[in-house]
């Protein structure tokens, strides 16, 4: 399966709205905002990934933060890295450069692959705890599961930090709301706007910078409604004071003057909506890890908000009625729906 962007989305660019970035030294184009990983499907890009133990190769395959493979390094001109960014957080710019990552020399050759021909002796336990064993002679007092820890937390699939000193500013906020509502989509829009129609302070918190559209956000901004946007609130403790990490210019080379790149909140509310969706849930079968594999509902998202196909010719496996819904979609954006297989007797 290899994605492309679609025609109406290629008419639909801005002139000047094209970028160029940088993966694993090879430079790319996409479209300035869009994530990294609608980018890299648009360019045929299958491969973004290893896995942990026997390094299978790995492709996108959600949209949003339930993200697993798709994992990488984002260095900026000071030096400074920040490993473990989801591709489907990262939002390209012209001069973004990125490094995969748990793999070694590249991630098209990776040498720890070999790692898959003894995958019927490598359990499941087969991890660095397991490793609890008496102190060894030559180890000079070392215990033994120590020893393997070290060696086996190098294949964990985590990058590499950086050392270089982080030269970015930072700000600490402080808010107060009746209803602080987690979550931009239509469910927790309406709350919001429910909510603000009481005469009270509300708050809108949503982790992506796309998910609401133009329409909403004017309804929301009339409706006196603060949207916070690119923000993930993160713990929720007594008395419903919530943390939230705005991240105000991690999608900019340069931010401006003065302007920090990330914002957090502390936000006390009366009152609390969570609003934030669910995740869809994969189905297991042989291969199901393998680039090419996609959340159906994932593939729903690349098609209407980033114009970008999952595939030329594609196949919809499912259980339920809303994977008729992202077929459509993947459809009218241009692919070729070659099969639906329902595993129910009555649909």
């Amino acid at each position: 399966m290899s994605g492309f962007r679609s025609q109406a989305a290629a008419r639909a660019i801005k002139p000047g709205s094209e970028v160029i970035f940088t993966v694993d030294g090879r430079r790319y184009s996409g479209i300035a905002g869009e994530t990294l990983a609608a980018s890299l499907i648009a360019s045929g890009e299958m491969l973004v990934g290893r896995s942990f133990k026997y390094h299978r190769p790995r492709g996108i395959m959600a949209a949003g933060a339930d993200e697993p493979n798709g994992l990488f390094t984002v260095l900026s001109g000071d030096g400074a890295r920040e490993p473990n960014v989801r591709a489907t957080e990262i939002e390209i710019f012209d001069g973004l450069t990125v490094e995969s990552q748990n793999r070694w020399p590249s991630l098209s050759f990776d040498a720890m692959a070999i790692n898959q021909l003894a995958g019927k002796t490598l359990a499941a336990g087969f991890y660095y705890k397991t490793f609890m064993g008496p102190v060894i002679g030559p180890l000079k007092g070392t215990r033994f599961w120590m020893f393997c820890e070290a060696l086996i937390r190098r294949a964990a699939g985590l990058g590499r930090a950086g050392t270089e000193a982080d030269t970015s500013r930072y700000e600490r906020m402080n808010a107060f709301c009746e209803t602080l509502v987690v979550g931009g989509g239509s469910a927790g829009i309406e709350a919001a706007l429910a909510a603000a129609a009481t005469g009270g302070r509300v708050i809108l918190c949503e982790m992506s910078a796309h998910a609401i559209a133009a329409g909403d956000k004017e309804r929301l901004d009339a409706a006196g409604v603060t949207v916070l946007t690119r923000t993930t609130v993160w713990g929720w403790y007594d008395g419903n004071v919530l943390a939230a990490l705005e991240r105000v210019a991690d999608h900019k080379r340069t931010p401006r003057p003065g302007e920090p790149r990330q914002r957090h909140w502390v936000i006390r509310a009366g009152h609390v909506v969570l609003a934030t969706g669910a995740f869809e849930r994969p189905l297991v079968f042989p291969g199901n890890d393998r680039p090419g594999v996609m959340l159906a509902s994932a593939a729903a998202t690349y098609a209407k908000i980033f114009g970008v196909v999952c595939g030329r010719r594609v196949a919809v496996f499912t259980n339920n009625d809303s994977a008729y819904a992202s077929a459509h979609a993947v459809h009218e954006a241009g692919g070729a729906v070659t099969a639906i297989i329902d595993v129910r007797a009555q649909v």
